[in-house]
């Protein structure tokens, strides 16, 4: 008999673990599975995660390590970052474009978005920042003023939304009053062993390798081969944890995802009412993620990659995809997507070790469209239209702001205070997003791994070295 393959194994827990969480909110199990379910799922992404910074290490490492050429190292990160940044860029301009066309923020009660459109007057004079540009004009209409008290009593948020909203607008301020080479001082670590024990700082890990690998390079080979074979091996004992861990994936994932829909609301019709309050928004992101998953990478990739089908293509990554869907974090995924494009797409370990690490770090094309369809559905909802030059803003600070960001889950949202900031949008309406984020953060997670494969497959492409389909 046929032994059934990974990708459809964990797409069997996926289902599953939402079958059963529906079940138990039903039958009023919640509590028993937050308990004795959900741990299993946090246990997985601890042990991908902490597998994943000394993978990242090693490999970068061995792979640097074993390029004759130090020059090339250079192309190869040429190649990488502006292969990123147009992916993002073309991830951002879908995002805007869905936004734009389908207009969901419009689909809210008009009174609704009166109440919110004062409210964002309100709190623009707050903040001493005057009216907006027709703000004097809204506000002199009569069949406004009967909206105007409920707009000045906001929206009540929960003490625990309160602190995760405050915690969220102090990182994205830190972050918008850093200088414009703030990133790049971030990325040279000022204690490798501590930037090893978190993962946040990923890009510090990325330096300190590609720096040890280039400095190995250099050095006689006599006294670096020894060395070099530490590392090969440990890189080896790593590679095998992941496979051990892999094993047990589907009854992980069964466990995570039957944790997560637990959590979100006690009842079936609880969980399906938060969908339908903001359907349009979600719908109009689902729609744009997938587009950019199922259309615009297998595109790419089949202008430069003809011989690799559609099937092919999909047939190779579903495990990864599968597993970001269910963690929600890049730098977790990673030990698989690794396996996957070396496997499976046939890029030499020398690129892929390069390539996967840096955009599971700076590549978040699924983050940054969502950031597009977001931050305009917000001001749709409150009745401000933004000029086609604020619409830029928002792609240049979408894709900036994706640099360095954290590859956890719902980083996102910090990114999306900097770009509300960016075109005079309050910050805290991020809050309004809050109830639905965590599901389409698994999405976008799904388009970021995507697209870091997709990039590292054409790198080994223009390196002549996509042995599989050349």
């Amino acid at each position: 008999m046929k032994k059934l393959p990974l990708h459809f194994k964990i797409l069997i827990g996926l289902i599953l673990g939402v079958i059963w969480a529906f079940l138990s909110s039903s039958m009023g199990w919640n509590e028993f599975t937050i308990n004795w379910i959900d741990p299993f799922g946090t246990i997985f992404i601890r042990l991908l995660k902490f597998i994943a910074v000394p993978l990242v290490l090693f490999s970068i490492i061995s792979g640097v390590a074993g390029l004759s050429d130090v020059s090339r190292l250079g192309r190869l990160g040429g190649k990488t970052l502006l292969a990123y940044m147009i992916t993002t860029v073309m991830a951002v301009t879908v995002g805007l474009t869905m936004v734009n066309v389908f207009k969901p923020g419009s689909y809210m009660d008009e009174e609704q978005r009166i109440k919110n459109r004062l409210s964002y007057e309100i709190w623009l004079q707050d903040n001493d920042m005057g009216l907006s540009q027709d703000g004097q004009s809204f506000l002199s209409d009569p069949q406004y003023e009967k909206y105007l008290s409920a707009a000045q009593k906001g929206r009540e948020l929960t003490d625990e939304e309160r602190q995760e909203l405050e915690d969220k607008m102090s990182s994205a301020e830190a972050q918008k009053s850093a200088s414009p080479l703030q990133f790049v001082v971030d990325m040279v670590p000022e204690n490798i062993i501590f930037s090893i024990s978190n993962n946040q700082l990923m890009l510090q890990v990325i330096f300190f390798a590609i720096f040890f690998g280039i400095c190995i390079v250099l050095i006689p080979k006599d006294k670096s081969e020894p060395v070099v074979g530490f590392i090969q091996g440990l890189n080896s004992i790593f590679l095998k944890m992941v496979e051990l861990v892999m094993k047990a994936a589907p009854f992980f994932v069964f466990a995570l995802l039957a944790g997560i829909v637990a959590k979100m609301a006690d009842t079936p019709g609880e969980v399906i009412e938060l969908f339908l309050g903001l359907g349009s928004y979600a719908l109009t992101l689902i729609g744009g993620l997938l587009f950019v998953v199922f259309v615009l990478y297998p595109l790419i990739l089949k202008i430069f990659v003809p011989k690799l089908t559609y099937k092919e293509l999909f047939k190779n990554l579903s495990p990864a995809q599968f597993l970001a869907f269910s963690t929600s974090s890049s730098a977790a995924t990673l030990p698989v997507t690794m396996e996957c494009v070396e496997d499976n797409m046939g890029v030499p370990k020398t690129i892929s070790s390069f390539v996967l690490p840096i955009g599971a770090t700076i590549n978040m094309d699924g983050t940054s469209l969502h950031q597009a369809v977001a931050v305009i559905f917000m001001a749709q909802l409150h009745m401000v239209d933004l000029t086609i030059g604020q619409q830029l803003i928002i792609v240049l600070t979408a894709s900036l702001a994706s640099i360095g960001a954290a590859a956890v889950p719902s980083a996102g949202l910090i990114m999306m205070i900097i770009v509300l900031q960016s075109v005079g949008l309050n910050p805290a309406w991020v809050a309004i997003i809050f109830p639905i984020d965590r599901p389409l953060d698994m999405l976008r997670t799904v388009v970021n791994v995507t697209g870091d494969a997709t990039v590292s497959t054409l790198i080994a492409k223009s390196e002549g070295e996509l042995n599989k389909y050349s």
